[in-house]
């Protein structure tokens, strides 16, 4: 079966992405899945580069790999930032089954996994949300948030305030007021969520804002060289992750405030899966500043294309490939 882009959203509800990446890291946690930390080749002086991510859920019986290409410098163009495809292979047997474009899965399962973290960590009254970053990611954090909180307010900054507008005027984020705000200190102040969803390679969001209670979705860097916040903000946090081995050798966060001796390797509490499977109890206090680092793992492709594929065979479209094993219709 092959998936296009534009077939994506309509395979994948953020709702059900959200349950299904819940039941994956949650899975990961009680060894049930394979992931291996994955290989990234960056191409001269960095200016793009290829991730490959395999994985495998014991619980869905699938093997599987997202390879992408990440080009930040395609940010305002015609072309995504993300591109790429994810494979789903049977794991009885090592048959194909589907080939996904990886763009929307990744838009979509990233915030998915951001309102798992946020639906375990922050505080359950939690009603202003701040978005900073009005990209692709801040758009499908706006849609993701409102699912697990009562939010009533959403804040939106950009660095581009043109981007901002037009989210702002898209009509997602449900029954919230949504308005663009000028600065990042206007978008923070009194906020109970922060989603930072930007391809800044420096820090954004300074430690001296953020208020007791806040909770933060550090969603923008995946990569040891960049970072949305600054040493204070993770020394002021109580850190999770979606994994700490990616965490520990991807995170520009927590490795460079590591750097600075604002935190150790210790400081990172658990990971989300260990959460949902109760090994762990998250928020302590109602006054804690809780932090979840995400740089995004395979079983959450895996997890997120398994959902696609069976909402393609529900909606009747057939296979139609033959690549060494069993041919489906």
């Amino acid at each position: 079966m092959i998936i296009s882009q534009k077939e994506v959203p309509g395979l994948l509800p953020m709702d059900e992405c959200i349950a299904a990446v819940r039941q994956a890291l949650g899975d990961l946690a009680l060894g049930h899945g394979i992931q291996p930390l994955r290989p990234v080749m960056w191409l001269p002086e960095k200016v793009g580069a290829l991730g490959m991510m395999p994985g495998y859920l014991s619980s869905i019986k699938t093997i599987g790999i997202k390879a992408i290409t990440v080009f930040p410098g395609n940010a305002g163009t015609e072309y995504d930032s993300h591109q790429g495809t994810v494979m789903l292979f049977d794991a009885s047997n090592g048959t194909l089954k589907a080939v996904i474009d990886a763009t929307e899965i990744t838009a979509i399962r990233t915030a998915a996994v951001s309102a798992v973290a946020t639906d375990l960590l922050a505080r359950p009254d939690s009603s202003v949300l701040t978005v900073l970053g009005s990209g692709v990611q801040g758009r499908a954090h706006v849609e993701a948030i409102p699912l697990v909180r009562p939010i009533d307010e959403i804040r939106v900054w950009s660095r581009n305030p043109d981007n901002a507008r037009r989210l702002v005027e898209s009509g997602i984020g449900g029954v919230a007021r949504i308005r663009v705000v000028e600065s990042v200190v206007a978008a923070v102040e009194g906020a109970d969520i922060v989603c930072t969803t930007t391809s800044s390679s420096g820090a954004i969001l300074p430690g001296f804002l953020l208020e007791p209670g806040t909770h933060i979705n550090a969603v923008g860097s995946s990569v040891p060289f960049a970072r949305e916040l600054d040493s204070e903000a993770i020394g002021k946090a109580r850190v999770f992750v979606d994994s700490r081995e990616s965490a520990l050798n991807e995170s520009g966060d927590f490795l460079m405030a590591r750097a600075d001796g604002a935190v150790d390797d210790d400081d990172i509490l658990a990971e989300i899966g260990e959460l949902i499977v109760g090994s762990h109890p998250g928020r302590g206090k109602d006054d804690e500043i809780t932090l979840f680092i995400s740089v995004g793992v395979a079983v959450e492709d895996i997890a997120a294309g398994d959902l696609v594929y069976r909402n393609a065979l529900a909606a009747g479209k057939g296979v139609g490939i033959s690549l060494g094993g069993a041919r489906h219709e």
